[in-house]
Order: structure tokens, then sequence, then C-alpha cells
């Protein structure tokens, strides 16, 4: 087994690394409260996303028809991205209303690509309308923080969950 190749620009912990323009790039997150592109399979950076009141985004997703990317940032608020050449944030897309500041909550879209969803904080699962990015409901899951949740690729009315309870569950 061989490194066969090094990306190394981050100053701190990388919390991320998520493939998005079909393969072609691939976006790091880090606790030093940037986000980088990388043009896959060349070590320098194509994009660097960093602004004086940017938090760190310990958990990244992509939208099912890979023109859109989400971070969970740490300010309780879910931010989108373009994927393509430009990476550029859409300011007036914001998903907000759930607690996730100081946790890595998991998020992810329903493979129609039509809600995103959420960990939060307080132990719920969130849901929100991509278009218009309402909330569209709050499920108390957990009983400490729901850490995780991945929409089932097949079944879309299924979501699982999971927490610091030790608990896993599957929502339908």
């Amino acid at each position: 087994d061989e490194i066969t190749q090094n990306y190394d620009e981050h100053l701190a912990t990388v919390n991320t690394v998520t493939f998005c323009d079909e393969g072609r790039r691939f976006i790091s997150t880090s606790d030093d409260k940037k986000v980088f592109i990388w043009e896959y399979g060349i070590p320098v950076v194509m994009k660097h996303i960093s602004e004086p009141d940017m938090n760190s985004m310990p958990a990244v997703a992509v939208h099912p028809d890979n023109k859109w990317w989400i971070g969970q940032s740490l300010d309780n608020t879910i931010r989108v991205y373009t994927c393509g050449r430009r990476f550029k944030e859409n300011v007036r897309k914001v998903f907000r209303g759930h607690l996730n500041a100081g946790y890595a909550c998991a998020l992810g879209f329903s493979p129609d690509g039509k809600y995103v969803v959420s960990g939060d904080g307080r132990g719920r699962c969130v849901f929100w309308d991509w278009k218009t990015t309402k909330c569209y409901k709050k499920i108390q899951a957990h009983d400490k923080v729901c850490i995780g949740v991945a929409w089932h690729p097949i079944h879309p009315s299924k979501v699982a969950t999971c927490s610091w309870d030790g608990t896993i569950k599957y929502w339908d």
C-alpha cells in the first residue's frame, strides 16, 4: 500500500472529505474554519472558501443532482454552495431551526433531493424542504445528541438516526 497523493493545506484537524462534481473534485473541511475544493489527483487547492464570520463545518453532503452541496455550520445553520467550477455560496438559501453548535451532527438529502435532514444537539431529527428552506418536521428522535442521520437510498420514506444515548433508530 502506497500513498499516491498527499493533500496538506489545512492548518487544523480535517473533518470531512466528500467527492463531488462526478468524482472530479472533492471538498475538505477543517477546524481551521476553511473549506478547500481540490481537483482529484492534483494536491493544490483550486478553491479556498473562508470568510471572517465563517464557522467550522464538520459535515458535508452533496445533492443527488450534483449541482449543490451543503455544509453543517457550527452556527446552527446549514449553508448551501454550488458544485462545478465556481463553488459559490448561495447566501439566500440557509437552513435554520436546529441546534448543532458544538456537535458534528450528520446531514443529508432525501434520495430524490426534495428534503434535507440533520441531527441536532437536543436529540431531534430535523427535516427541511430543499426548495423553500422551510422546516418541514422535527422528530424528538433521542434523549441525547442525534449525531447521525441517513436516508435509506431505496426506500425514500425511511430514515435511520443514531445518538450519544447508544441507540440507532429507524423511522418511517
